[in-house]
């Protein structure tokens, strides 16, 4: 599943950390919740929701503040 592929309201393709966010929400929400008896560490679960929006534009532009901000919706939103 391409990000860029999806129907998305254009904010979620903006290059910016809310726009990332919103889309790292979304997967977070449909793939990696939905995930029973997960023995994924936090930085698999990561990693594999950034394969599912490798191609956003701030993730690709900003990796590392990508991972930050991650990190911080998974604390902010207490992300399972």
């Amino acid at each position: 599943m391409s990000f860029s592929s999806q129907s998305h309201n254009n904010n979620l393709l903006m290059n910016n950390a809310d726009g990332f966010a919103m889309a790292f929400d979304e997967v977070w929400t449909k793939e990696i919740s939905t995930l029973k008896d997960s023995d994924l560490t936090q930085e698999e679960k990561i990693s594999l929701v950034f394969s599912k929006i490798d191609d956003h534009p701030f993730l690709i532009e900003n990796p590392i503040q990508a991972k930050e901000v991650a990190i911080f919706r998974i604390r902010l939103l207490d992300l399972k």
